[in-house]
């Protein structure tokens, strides 16, 4: 009995490592460079899919060709950050980036194309400390490059750094005036409270660009929504209607468009804007957004539906190690505010308190922090984040809204009057949660 108990033991080691064996021996090989992925849907017909594809296959054959030759894959690295713009697919694309451009600054540590490439990829996975680091780097290599300066306008605006952005944002633009330092002046204004200088930058960002590409339909509709966010409603969708004009199918256009059907209380169209824009691209801002239509709508059970959907995509993407650079995408701020629709305000305050401790300084963040305070009922708790806040002046009417709702429940509701009242004047189409929220201590506030 010993030796069959034996031998069967023998025999089950035998096979079960005869089966890893095989695994590994069909098992597909991780490629060394990622290939291109297909676009899916509207997005991927059209001649610029065609010519896309070609281009970044015969890249492809090339590398294979020459793999030693750094130009060819920084090359590729780029093509791919576009790519992701384009399709939203950073979950696959900023980590194929970061893992082409590691290569090539193994054998060539100072590289500028590829720090900068590099630091972009890392920004877009908001690991801002990072892409700083990097960026400071490709700065001594090269200082006087334009997009270095972009690239730490864009880690110091992050990290709450506001007046390192603007002296990095007036370099960039003072080296190379053109449609990314004019975008980036436009970004530093706003947040302090220049909305007729930033839209006056973002339009010479829009006229420094060539109609029909991805990053002059960008900025065209981010002068769009400065239009939309001060209640100019027809002048946001006019520019959204252009960016769609020369660029079809382009998702945030059509959720501009939403935005604005949103804002005059078209129910139905502005859903209908935001799932076709939401089908288009992987972006989850669209998700969460639509969850507020189909709220104001009354589709609650679809609302919460959508809301999990997000919740469980941001999760699957999310990455809270720190200590990991390369671990993947930092989400804390989105699942925060998405926990807080779901009524979830452990969850939400978790989320929130992760992000704030990685960047305290930023205005954003502490707007978060504080509402996730007010959301709990814990009033005085939100008070210094909503202070912190706009130590920056901004105007952000929705910012605004919400501090003089957390003055009004820390019983100054002189301060909170006047900062509701200036809100609404800045935008009268705010969000219809702060309306409600907003009407018992100053009716004019509603619409």
């Amino acid at each position: 009995m010993q030796f069959l108990k034996k031998n069967f033991y023998i025999i089950s080691i035998t096979i079960l490592v005869l089966f890893v064996a095989m695994i590994l021996i069909f098992r597909k090989p991780v490629p060394e460079i990622p290939p291109l992925k297909n676009r899916i849907g509207a997005i991927g017909m059209g001649s610029e899919w065609t010519n896309t594809r070609q281009t970044i296959d015969a890249l492809l054959e090339k590398i294979r060709q020459q793999p030693n030759d750094p130009k060819l894959k920084i090359t590729l690295a780029q093509a791919y950050i576009q790519e992701a713009r384009i399709t939203g697919d950073h979950a696959y694309y900023d980590p194929a980036v970061i893992k082409i451009l590691n290569a090539v600054l193994q054998k060539d540590p100072n590289n500028i194309e590829a720090l900068t490439t590099l630091a972009t990829a890392y920004l877009s996975q908001h690991h801002f400390d990072t892409g700083l680091q990097i960026g400071k780097q490709a700065q001594k290599v090269a200082p006087m490059t334009s997009m270095v300066y972009g690239i730490l306008t864009d880690a110091y605006v992050e990290l709450g750094k506001y007046d390192s952005a603007v002296m990095m944002a007036d370099k960039m633009c003072a080296i190379r005036p053109d449609l990314r330092s004019y975008s980036r002046i436009s970004y530093v204004r706003e947040i302090y409270g220049d909305y007729p200088g930033a839209t006056a930058a973002m339009k010479m960002a829009v006229q420094a660009g060539y109609p029909g590409l991805e990053q002059t339909a960008w900025v065209r509709c981010y002068l769009g929504k400065l239009y939309e966010i001060t209640g100019n409603l027809d002048s946001a969708s006019l520019h959204y209607q252009i960016a769609l004009g020369e660029r079809p199918n382009y998702a945030y256009a059509i959720a501009g468009l939403g935005r604005v059907a949103l804002a005059k209380k078209n129910y139905a169209e502005a859903i209908k804007d935001y799932e076709e824009a939401n089908s288009l691209i992987k972006d989850n801002a669209f998700g969460d957004e639509l969850v507020d239509l189909y709220t104001d709508n009354h589709e609650t059970k679809k609302a919460d539906s959508l809301m999990e959907e997000v919740i469980k995509d941001l999760n699957a993407q999310a990455n809270s190690n720190d200590n990991d650079p390369n671990a993947g995408h930092y989400a804390d701020k989105e699942l925060a505010y998405a926990y807080l629709k779901l009524k979830q305000n452990d969850q939400a305050l978790k989320h929130a308190e992760i992000e704030y401790n990685r960047r305290p300084d930023n205005i954003e963040i502490n707007e978060m922090m504080s509402w996730v305070y007010y959301k709990r009922g814990e009033y005085a708790k939100s008070l210094p984040y909503i202070e912190k806040a706009m130590r920056t002046g901004s105007q952000n009417a929705v910012m605004l809204c919400r501090a003089g709702l957390i003055y009004e429940k820390n019983n100054n509701p002189q301060k909170g009057t006047v900062l509701i009242k200036r809100a609404s004047t800045i935008n009268p189409y705010l969000p219809q949660d702060l309306i409600t929220e907003a009407t018992p201590y100053m009716p004019l506030a509603g619409n």
